[in-house]
């Protein structure tokens, strides 16, 4: 999911060969119209002859892409259609080859069509050689029939901070933003949700010629994981679901919960900053960190701080909440800081990416729009679930209470949306309840999915084992060098998943390293 201000893609476009496949309907499968409606049911593929081709001159040879297409409404399997573009790098030992691993990196707007070759480098080895690494980008994405509303750049800004003066512009922006995409969109949209991505996948596995396949998925990505195991659980082999959306709070919980999170997130830190005064100085006790950091809040909303020409309001450190998941790099922040406001030069390097001096997005050279990203977090987000309250009012009145509950970040995350404005998707959400095998992977200090959403996403998926890193900050585990990897590697590799769930401990908090993730415009992670 995404921050304040659009994040720059860090995925290079591929160029993707262009295919015609056949399509063949038949039956649906129970799993899938389970809950449905009658007409949005998955449909059976024929083989499609890929025409795979190097991505890109550039990009190594072992690197092949192609495109499978499906249809836009899948309750029409003979109308309009999308290319869905894929990747590959082949199982590196043919003769230990067990299938393939899709990969998706999160979002929902995150493009996963260079993930085999970045994740290529962070997998274990005995993974690499068991699994064809498949990346995609999902409907709406990249080089996938990308999205686009005509967003100006100011517009893509997602955070919006509760007050009464700014309320009515706040729903202009949503109502903006909702308009723009269905007018530049129209009947695309209703079909760009979770459950035909799912659809889609399953179109993947059949044009791969496979009769199941694993799955690794980052952040929103879990969720994607979760529900297709839901609708086609005969279908999923073994699913490692990584820094994991609660299924249950699908879409607005989900953004509340980084509200929810933070708070215990800064309390840790208060405590952590205090027993560290010596090198910090913002206070001996941690009444007294917080004392100093809301002060500096309150400070900055009446006199801007002035960082490289660009002003810092108060409302701008709260939007930066999620530094506070990790207590060194939110001590060092804070820092820079409150030396900036007293007149000081503060280290750039030390300020979250939120912080710093902005500048207009970069992006591929293949990039279809410069808010492809935002548009298809909304389009996602807004089209998965009816259950988005449409009154501009109910938003309000949750804004004033999470801000007097969640002082760091309840407004934002409770303020009107787009979805207040957007259509109604294709179909209900999913009811994810399944017994399929999976591998739920979290940190305990997760800034995007934080750990009770993890609880939840484990709750839902009643056939899944759990590894909690606890102490373990940041988003995405798997391929970081965590105590927890070691896990996902057996998983993989053998199919054995823990007897029951773990805890392991991460390392004294430091600058750790990270899953290496896209930043697509619209993901907190998401993302996203």
């Amino acid at each position: 999911m995404r921050t304040r201000r659009p994040a720059a893609s860090l995925i290079a476009a591929s160029a993707v060969a262009a295919l015609i496949p056949a399509l063949a309907p038949t039956t649906a499968t129970a799993a899938d119209t389970a809950g449905a409606p009658r007409a949005a049911t998955q449909q059976q593929f024929a083989p499609q002859k890929l025409n795979w081709k190097r991505c890109d001159p550039d990009a190594p040879a072992a690197f092949q892409c192609a495109t499978v297409r499906v249809p836009l409404d899948y309750s029409r399997p003979q109308g309009k259609k999308l290319d869905i573009a894929i990747s590959r790098i082949k199982a590196s030992a043919p003769d230990q080859r067990r299938g393939v691993l899709l990969l998706n990196p999160g979002g929902p707007g995150g493009a996963g069509l260079d993930m085999p070759v970045y994740m290529s480098e962070q997998l274990p080895k005995s993974v690499k050689s068991r699994y064809d690494l498949i990346g995609f980008d999902p409907r709406g994405v990249g080089q996938s029939a990308p999205v686009t509303c005509g967003l100006s750049y100011e517009e893509q800004v997602t955070d919006h901070p509760y007050k009464a003066a700014t309320f009515p512009s706040d729903v202009r922006w949503a109502r903006t933003v909702a308009k723009k995409c269905a007018t530049r969109n129209g009947t695309k949209l209703p079909h760009l949700t979770t459950r035909n991505t799912a659809r889609d996948m399953d179109a993947i596995r059949a044009a791969l010629g496979e009769k199941k396949v694993s799955y690794l998925g980052y952040s929103y990505g879990t969720y994607l994981g979760a529900v297709y195991a839901q609708m086609f659980p005969a279908r999923a082999d073994r699913f490692v679901l990584d820094s994991a959306v609660d299924p249950q709070r699908i879409w607005r919980g989900m953004i509340q919960i980084w509200a929810e999170g933070a708070e215990p997130a800064f309390d840790r830190w208060t405590r952590w900053t205090a027993e560290r005064d010596a090198k910090y100085k913002l206070g001996r006790t941690a009444r007294e960190v917080r004392g100093t950091f809301w002060k500096l809040v309150a400070r900055a909303d009446r006199d801007p701080i002035v960082i490289d020409g660009q002003k810092i309001t108060g409302d701008d450190i709260r939007a930066g909440r999620a530094v506070f998941f990790s207590v060194r790099e939110a001590a060092e922040a804070v820092v820079e800081l409150k030396k900036a406001a007293d007149g000081g030069k503060p280290r750039l390097a030390r300020l979250p990416d939120i912080l710093k001096p902005a500048a207009p997005p970069t992006f591929g050279r293949a990039a279809a729009a410069e808010d492809n990203g935002t548009a298809a977090f909304w389009s996602v987000v807004c089209a998965d679930t009816r259950n988005w309250p449409r009154d501009p009012e109910t938003y309000r009145r949750d804004a004033i209470r999470d801000k007097a509950k969640y002082p760091l970040y309840g407004d934002f995350a409770s303020n009107i949306t787009p979805c207040a404005f957007w259509g109604k998707g294709s179909e209900p959400a999913t009811k994810v309840n399944n017994r399929v095998p999976s591998l739920i992977l979290q940190n305990e200090w997760d800034s995007q999915t934080p750990l009770p959403s993890g609880v939840g996403a484990h709750r839902a998926m009643k056939g899944s084992r759990m590894v909690t890193v606890a102490g373990g900050e940041g988003h995405g585990i798997y391929g970081s060098g965590s105590c927890a990897d070691k896990t996902a590697t057996t998983y993989l590799t053998t199919g054995k998943l823990p007897a029951k769930d773990l805890t392991c401990k991460a390392p004294e908090p430091k600058l750790q390293k990270s899953v290496r993730l896209p930043s697509p415009a619209a993901a907190p992670t998401a993302g996203r």
